[in-house]
């Protein structure tokens, strides 16, 4: 009987996604935690573990928890990670590359994103991410030389009626333009108290990823906040609301009667086959 060739083991160094010229593990980056971070971290994700009835469902903030630590994801950060749920580096690092809100790269301060969707494009998102992209010398993914900005465009945010949306660390900064941005990025900077157009006042990026992780955010001020949405957003439930409209029941068949159905509708459907 003859004997098969041993393969060799094929090794493929995860690059970054199209956009991004950075690698997953940037250089010196952390690569193993102290033993009293460790200990901390280990104190906090047996909160984050205990809440779920499979442990690997707490990946996801388990990530954030990481990145609070250090501002982006470390092979230090994946590493924790794969030992605590018992999954395999490449478990963990495929989940962490799929996801854009975890970070290859050290993050500045602030966390700036631009909704450049259909709806905030058309209002002048484009602009205003051009407008930024010029006054702070960086590209999408970049952050300032001072550690304090990194801007992003982002994806909708669920308030196309206060287009353009921006958001820093996920707090909203509605109706923004060029010019608005460019004086909202410049306070950042100087350390000038900026205040969200709605909900919880700025905290952090790594305050923001460790609330993400599970952690209640503290701060009176941040649990007395309210938001809500505009007006375009609501005309729909109120309409609803006013005519006494409300949802089939499960299972329901269209009313033929309807004027959205016509007379001479099909008697069955396809799921009826």
């Amino acid at each position: 009987m003859t004997a098969q060739p041993q393969s060799e083991p094929v090794l493929i160094q995860l690059g970054a996604r199209p956009d991004e010229p950075v690698q997953l593990a940037t250089p010196g980056a952390r690569t193993s935690y102290p033993p009293e971070v460790l200990a901390r971290l280990h104190a906090d994700a047996d909160i984050v573990v205990a809440r779920y009835p499979q442990a690997r469902s707490a990946l996801l903030p388990l990530l954030h928890l990481v990145q609070a630590e250090d501002g982006c994801l470390t092979p230090a950060g994946i590493e924790f990670c794969s030992e605590v749920l018992e999954l395999t580096g490449a478990e963990v690092t495929a989940v962490a590359t799929f996801y854009s809100m975890y970070r290859r790269e050290p993050t500045g301060t602030y966390r700036v994103g631009v909704c450049t969707n259909t709806l905030c494009a058309v209002m002048g998102g484009d602009a205003i991410m051009d407008a930024l992209r010029d006054h702070l010398d960086v590209e999408h993914g970049g952050t300032t030389e001072d550690g304090t900005i990194t801007l992003e465009h982002i994806e909708c945010n669920a308030a196309c009626d206060y287009a353009p949306v921006m958001m820093v660390n996920w707090e909203f900064f509605d109706n923004s333009t060029p010019s608005s941005a460019r004086d909202l990025v410049d306070a950042l900077r100087s350390g000038t108290q900026v205040t969200p157009t709605r909900g919880a006042p700025l905290c952090t990026f790594r305050e923001t990823e460790r609330i993400l992780a599970g952690f209640s955010d503290d701060r009176p001020e941040a649990l007395e906040a309210t938001g809500s949405a505009g007006d375009a957003t609501l005309a729909g439930l109120r309409y609803a609301r006013e005519h006494a409209m409300s949802a089939p029941e499960a299972g329901a068949r269209p009313n033929d009667d309807h004027p959205d159905v016509g007379a001479a509708a099909a008697p069955e459907t396809v799921r009826d086959k």
